[in-house]
């Protein structure tokens, strides 16, 4: 039976992916390999938790390699682990995302380092070390945060560091449009993924959310898996900051004294859908 990715005409058959941050089972990253395997790629599932990322890479007949999001070394060894294992890469999603919490009066340079590390230096890295696996013609896309837009507290650090990274990869696609390599960022807004059903176990506080949403639903995780399966193949889009989240960046996020007794999930980062 077709699937609904298939619908999209978007073949990969003798493609290699990569995906970064894809150890949540049920998560984002882990619904964007299923639908990278099912369109025909092979594909390489990295984070730093091995165990559940073996179960992933079995499911899909794929590879898994163990992978700190935040580390220079570890993104160079994931990069030339795909290309030895299959030959190529064609393909390289970053899903990874670090929710560090805090108001700019409660910063510290500890709290900045670690929401830099992996939301802003270690997308530095993955660009440079994929883009020399891929050499030409391939597609990278990160899953950003409609936080880089609109304002979401106390996520201040995450959301900085996601904006850098966004602005980053509209300079990368100018360096590397030479080589046909697209490079492009998807805002979500909040997802309702295995990761943070407690956050959504309360009906109201996913209506709270819902009703800033024009489409009337929070996104799943198959919603940002289309929208990188699109941006992986042949599309005529680099340089983007595509916002993937049914119209919410008409409107805007909920206040916390709106999510009521839901607020406690949203301040942990769970109800942005951190992969």
């Amino acid at each position: 039976m077709q699937t609904e990715e298939m619908a999209f005409g978007v073949n990969l058959n003798g493609r290699v992916a990569v995906v970064l941050g894809a150890s949540a089972e049920g998560g984002t990253g882990w619904a964007i390999a299923e639908s990278l395997a099912r369109n025909g790629a092979k594909v390489v599932v990295a984070a730093r938790s091995l165990p559940p990322l073996e179960r992933l890479a079995e499911r899909i007949d794929g590879a898994a390699f163990r992978c700190d999001a935040g580390v220079e070394e570890d993104i160079r060894a994931l990069a030339a682990f795909a290309k030895e294992k299959y030959g190529r890469v064609d393909i390289a999603v970053n899903s990874a995302g670090l929710p560090v919490m805090g108001t700019i009066s409660e910063m510290t340079q500890a709290l900045l380092d670690d929401a830099t590390r992996v939301n802003f230096h270690g997308p530095t890295f993955f660009i440079k070390y994929m883009a020399e696996a891929i050499g030409e013609n391939g597609s990278i896309v990160f899953i950003s945060s409609m936080s880089t837009t609109h304002p979401v507290f106390p996520h201040i650090a995450y959301a900085a560091a996601k904006a850098a990274t966004d602005c980053i990869v509209r300079y990368a696609a100018i360096e590397y449009g030479p080589r046909n390599i697209r490079v492009n960022s998807i805002l979500p807004g909040p997802i309702n993924s295995d990761m943070a059903k407690e956050a959504f176990a309360d009906p109201e506080f996913e209506r709270t959310y819902a009703r800033e949403v024009p489409l009337g639903r929070v996104g799943l995780p198959e919603d940002f898996a289309n929208a990188v399966l699109w941006l992986a193949g042949p599309s005529y889009v680099t340089g983007l900051n595509l916002q993937v989240n049914g119209g919410n960046q008409l409107t805007r996020m909920p206040r916390l004294d709106e999510l009521a007794k839901g607020a406690s999930s949203y301040g942990s980062g769970k109800a942005l859908g951190d992969r």
